[in-house]
């Protein structure tokens, strides 16, 4: 794994880190690219049951595009010197990290730090939980460099928030505090900032304790019935729900709810 992005694994949790503190975690092409590899690295590895995705140092969780990378870019397209075109970012790295983090077969928490803009707000509003300090801001940020919507936020943040709300952010982007994102729905809960590493940790690592794999068809359901009518979701949540019934977690929770015992998920 590349220095621009840490990966860690401890009791089933895998937690990712964004490292570029120097520069705001601004994504170039490397950090891109162990940012997409650590991501799948998580889904694949069945030790791990939750994921926990945050930014190094206390400014930025994550603010979108390395412009500086990316003008020098843009120059070779032009000029003919570049290998294929600049954009095609969006189909080798950020289209696959979104679909990673949404699609992951366990929860992701996303730990906001600090600014989230660009696809650094796509990858937190892909995630299933946003925990962020008080210090931590939202901005679309597109259509101020002359660019739409990618990183899944099309599609994310009208579902946190409606279309209208969606629409207000991208046409007329702007900073979002973290108490205009708690009211919003963009953020879950929001801690003072120098308890955000500790809380975070606390919720994902509960979140690792628990049933996996239902967490895995609860994820599913949700992404499922958004886009279905409710005959389909119904029909969909009759078969998740028999695949989650003849899990070993679902046996273990009946039992221990009989025996007034507290259950030991296995994830399985």
């Amino acid at each position: 794994m590349a220095d621009t992005v840490l990966y860690d694994l401890a009791e089933g949790l895998a937690t990712i880190t964004l490292n570029r503190p120097d520069a705001m975690n601004a994504l170039n092409i490397d950090t891109k690219v162990a940012l997409r590899d650590a991501l799948l690295q998580a889904a694949e590895d069945p030790a791990v049951r939750a994921v926990l995705l945050t930014g190094s140092g206390q400014r930025a969780f994550c603010v979108g595009q390395d412009l500086k990378e990316h003008i020098g870019l843009l120059a070779a397209d032009r000029d003919g010197s570049g290998e294929g075109s600049t954009m095609s970012t969006v189909a080798l790295h950020y289209n696959p990290i979104v679909t990673a983090i949404a699609g992951m077969p366990k929860p992701v928490v996303a730990a906001v730090n600090g600014v989230a803009a660009g696809a650094g707000a796509g990858f937190a509003f892909a995630a299933d939980y946003r925990i962020i300090a008080d210090t931590a801001s939202f901005n679309t940020s597109f259509a101020g460099v002359a660019l739409t919507a990618d990183s899944g936020v099309s599609w994310t943040l009208q579902r946190l928030i409606g279309y209208g709300r969606a629409a207000d952010l991208l046409l007329f982007p702007r900073g979002i505090d973290a108490q205009e994102a708690l009211d919003l729905g963009i953020a879950h809960r929001v801690v003072p900032a120098d308890e955000l590493a500790a809380e975070a940790a606390a919720v994902a690592r509960r979140l690792a304790e628990g049933p996996t794999a239902a967490y895995a068809a609860l994820k599913e359901s949700l992404a499922f019935a958004a886009g279905h009518t409710l005959t389909e979701s119904l029909a969909m949540e009759d078969e998740l729900q028999r695949r989650a019934g003849a899990s070993d977690d679902h046996a273990i929770a009946v039992n221990a709810f009989v025996n007034k015992e507290k259950p030991r998920f296995t994830g399985r």
